[in-house]
């Protein structure tokens, strides 16, 4: 199921294109909104272990995800 998460700190694309080089690989497609505020961050999550990890890595990279 597609989710959409809002995250701190992405400010432009270039913010957007590090979040979708860091981890298309393992999570597929990656779409950044960088109208909304706060930018939003919709990506596939098949489980709670994949969004605890996705919310994980976007910590790791610099983007707190702070709701859904």
């Amino acid at each position: 199921m597609k989710k959409t998460y809002k995250a701190n700190n992405i400010s432009c694309g270039n913010c957007a294109n590090m979040i979708k080089a860091s981890l298309t690989e393992e999570f597929g497609e990656i779409s950044v909104n960088l109208e909304a505020n706060p930018k939003e961050v919709t990506v596939e999550i098949k489980n709670e272990a994949q969004e605890q990890k996705f919310k994980d890595e976007m910590k790791d990279i610099g983007f707190d995800v702070i709701e859904e």
